[in-house]
C-alpha cells in the first residue's frame, strides 16, 4: 500500500492507495510542531475507525512547508518501515523536468499537479489551483512545467480585507445572488467572488495570448467547484488531482532505474 501525503500551507492530506484506488483520504491542519508520534496516533486511529486495513509499504510526500517534512519522514520510517520519496528532492525523478530559469525552485505541489494534469488531459494545459494561494501552472506539449502565475488565495484576501478595514466583518466565500450588494456582507461577497472569477479569466486569457495556441484549463483545490459556477472557463474540475500526481510520480520512480 502507498501512503500519499500532500502537505499544503493550510491543510495536510493523507491518502491510502492500494494499487487500483484510494481506500481512504483524511485531512489535518498543517502544523510544523506536530511530531511523528502525534501523526501516527491520529492516522492509526482513523484507519481503525474506518476499518481501513492497510499495511503501508511505501510513501511519497509533497510539501510546500519544508519544516514539516522531517517529522513526516520520521513517521514513515519509524512506523511504516519505509523511506518516503519527497517531491522536489534530487532522488525523486519526474517524467519531464521543468523548464524554468536556472536556480528557480518550483513548488512541489505545482510539479505534482503538472504530472497529473498531463496524464489526464495531455499538454497545452493550464492548471488552476484554488489553495492558500491561487496558482496557475502552464504545462507544455510534452508535459513539462514551463512556468505560471501566483496570486493571493481567496481566503487570504478576505483575511487581509478584514484586518485592513476594521469595519468589515469576516465572511464566508459564496456565490452572491446578484452583483450589486445591498448590505456590507453582500458587497464583500460579490467583490471577492466576481473579482476572482475576473482574475482567473483575465490571467488565462493572457497566458493563452502569450502561448498563441488553444489551451485547456482545469481547476483543482477546495474552492474550485464554487468558482466553476461563475464561469465556463474550466474544461474539468479535478478534486483528486494532487493525489493522482503523487501516485504517478511514485510509480515512475519505481519503474525507472
Amino acid at each position: 500500500m502507498l501512503l500519499a501525503i500532500d502537505c499544503g500551507n493550510t491543510n495536510t492530506v493523507f491518502s491510502i492507495w492500494d494499487g487500483a484506488r484510494f481506500l481512504a483520504t483524511w485531512r489535518i491542519a498543517t502544523d510544523h510542531k506536530r511530531t511523528a508520534d502525534e501523526y501516527f496516533v491520529w492516522l492509526s486511529s482513523l484507519m481503525l475507525l474506518t476499518k481501513t486495513e492497510a499495511k503501508v509499504t511505501e510513501a511519497i510526500i509533497s510539501s510546500t512547508v519544508p519544516r514539516v517534512v522531517f517529522n513526516l519522514r520520521v513517521l514513515c520510517d519509524r512506523y511504516f518501515g519505509c523511506r518516503p520519496l519527497v517531491v522536489g528532492k534530487p532522488d525523486c525523478r519526474l517524467p519531464v523536468a521543468p523548464r524554468v530559469d536556472t536556480g528557480t525552485t518550483v513548488g512541489p505541489d505545482r510539479l505534482v499537479n503538472t504530472v497529473a494534469g498531463f496524464d489526464r488531459h495531455g499538454g497545452d494545459l493550464i492548471v488552476v489551483d484554488f489553495g492558500t494561494a491561487t496558482t496557475f501552472d502552464v504545462v507544455d506539449q510534452d508535459g513539462a512545467y514551463v512556468g505560471g502565475v501566483i496570486a493571493p488565495g481567496v481566503n487570504l484576501s478576505l483575511e487581509a480585507l478584514h484586518m485592513a478595514a476594521a469595519a468589515l466583518p469576516h465572511i464566508d466565500v459564496a456565490r452572491p445572488s446578484k452583483a450589486i450588494g445591498t448590505n456590507t456582507v453582500a458587497c464583500m461577497q460579490s467583490g471577492v467572488y466576481w473579482g476572482y472569477v475576473g482574475l482567473v479569466e483575465g490571467i488565462v486569457r493572457e497566458v493563452r495570448r502569450e502561448r498563441d495556441r488553444p489551451m485547456k484549463v482545469i481547476a483543482t483545490g477546495g474552492l474550485a467547484s464554487l468558482f466553476a459556477q461563475g464561469t465556463e472557463l474550466f474544461h474539468s474540475i479535478e478534486d483528486d488531482l494532487t493525489m493522482h500526481g503523487l501516485v504517478l510520480i511514485n510509480a515512475f520512480n519505481k519503474e525507472t532505474p
